[in-house]
């Protein structure tokens, strides 16, 4: 027994010290930066996976309004994305973050108070706009300082990209078990308790985040989106890119729907999330690994999308049987799991995608794009979806339409040539 012990000890270390030494050789500002992505989702998920509930029972809003205003909310983030991807090339990572909290309490507040649905609608674009500045800034830095980071011998980029990625979902775990404490007594407490984590990020980047972070070269030049345009690589990423980013925008849409068919409530909704996060904080580093050591960027985001198609394939085959109760939120945590399976591949090998394809000092700019073009996509599909959901057809059809589309999306990723100044010059999409 005490040799079996010591054999599993020796596993669980060995797995544990790759994740060790990656936030070991971390240099302080991408330590910032990534404890920075998990504060950002501790206040964003605080608020988010109640707000389709609050809209549709407090407000009163129908189905595809509800849809349309999530879709809002993501459209306005991810569209001005590619602005604030411009300003960073400009200005610099620090003045973007800053702006962006700002903006960001001043939105959860309106939010909190708004009851008319024009008044929504402000308060979910200054949400989404506060993101469009600081997100773009966060993470386009993140990926240069990867590269530099890989170039140093210190092991692959999608490492760092990875733990980005797991201190979000880390934030995304915790801020769902906040908001769901805190709305026990209102929604408008939940919001300004996620007011309150970003003005505490606020006043760590005021005194932490450096006025110039070194390499970092200062664009002023025109002419950078004239030829991201013409870039077909790049754009084909995106729109496969955006596809994921509709199927994980369910989560806030088509799940707690499946959810209150399924138990009368929405009370599981904030465990489905946890899941979800818990996922990705214990299996994204493993995941990137076995992932580096066989499959390219390509590959890895192919089957990341064909593991998302099937996670709605699950809810579609388990819906004609009609079951209710808690058992039968089994095909609903199915479908969490293998969303977040399939985005444990695709989030990384996009992210170490864009610095291959982007213009040498404009990577703000085309990470910023890479948000923006799904946005766009978001918008359109999510008020499509809302009101497929509230077309009266037959349970199961709304999400085998859903898992067809990341299918459909495996098509649209580019081939990866030998080198990497090749995808920047923009050939051909298979």
């Amino acid at each position: 027994m005490s040799d079996l012990m010591t054999r599993v000890l020796r596993r669980c270390s060995a797995a544990r010290s790759p994740r060790q030494r990656t936030w070991k050789h971390l240099s302080p500002l991408l330590r910032l930066l990534i404890l920075t992505q998990l504060a950002f989702n501790v206040g964003f998920y605080a608020v988010l996976p109640f707000l389709a509930t609050h809209l549709g029972t407090a407000i009163g809003m129908a189905g595809w309004m509800v849809g349309f205003v999530l879709g809002l909310r993501t459209f306005s983030q991810q569209e001005l994305f590619v602005v604030g991807g411009w300003l960073v090339d400009r200005h610099g990572v620090r003045p973007l973050v800053l702006a962006g909290c700002v903006l960001r309490i001043a939105g959860f507040a309106w939010l909190g108070y708004a009851e008319a649905t024009w008044s929504v609608i402000g308060a979910v674009l200054l949400i989404g706009f506060a993101a469009a500045l600081f997100s773009p800034a966060v993470e386009s830095e993140v990926a240069r300082q990867a590269v530099i980071w890989e170039e140093e011998g210190h092991g692959s980029r999608t490492r760092v990209l990875a733990l980005l990625s797991a201190a979000g979902q880390a934030g995304a775990f915790v801020g769902p078990l906040l908001g769901a404490l805190l709305l026990a007594v209102d929604f408008r407490t939940v919001c300004l308790a996620g007011a309150g984590v970003f003005a505490l990020v606020l006043a760590g980047h005021m005194w932490l985040m450096p006025q110039h972070i070194p390499g970092r070269v200062r664009i002023r030049e025109r002419g950078g989106m004239r030829v991201l345009l013409r870039n077909r690589r790049f754009l084909a990423l995106c729109c496969a890119y955006g596809t994921y980013l509709l199927a994980y925008n369910q989560l806030y849409l088509a799940l707690p729907d499946e959810v209150q068919r399924a138990t009368g409530s929405q009370e599981a909704l904030s465990w489905l999330f946890a899941l979800s996060s818990l996922l990705v904080v214990c299996a994204q580093l493993p995941m990137t690994r076995w992932a580096s050591d066989r499959l390219d960027l390509r590959r890895s985001m192919a089957t990341g999308l064909l593991i998302i198609a099937a996670g709605f394939a699950v809810v579609a085959a388990a819906l004609p049987a009609g079951w209710t109760g808690t058992w039968a939120l089994l095909p609903a945590a199915g479908y969490v799991a293998l969303l977040t399976l399939g985005q444990m591949l695709v989030v990384p090998a996009a992210r170490a995608w864009v610095p291959d394809l982007a213009e040498d000092g404009r990577l703000g700019l085309y990470t910023g794009a890479l948000s923006s073009i799904s946005g766009l996509i978001v918008l359109i599909g999510s008020s499509a979806s809302g009101s497929l959901l509230d077309l009266g057809l037959p349970p199961a059809v709304p999400w085998l339409v859903l898992a067809a589309l990341p299918a459909l999306a495996v098509a649209l990723l580019p081939h990866r040539p030998e080198s990497a100044e090749g995808e920047k010059e923009g050939g051909p999409v298979p």
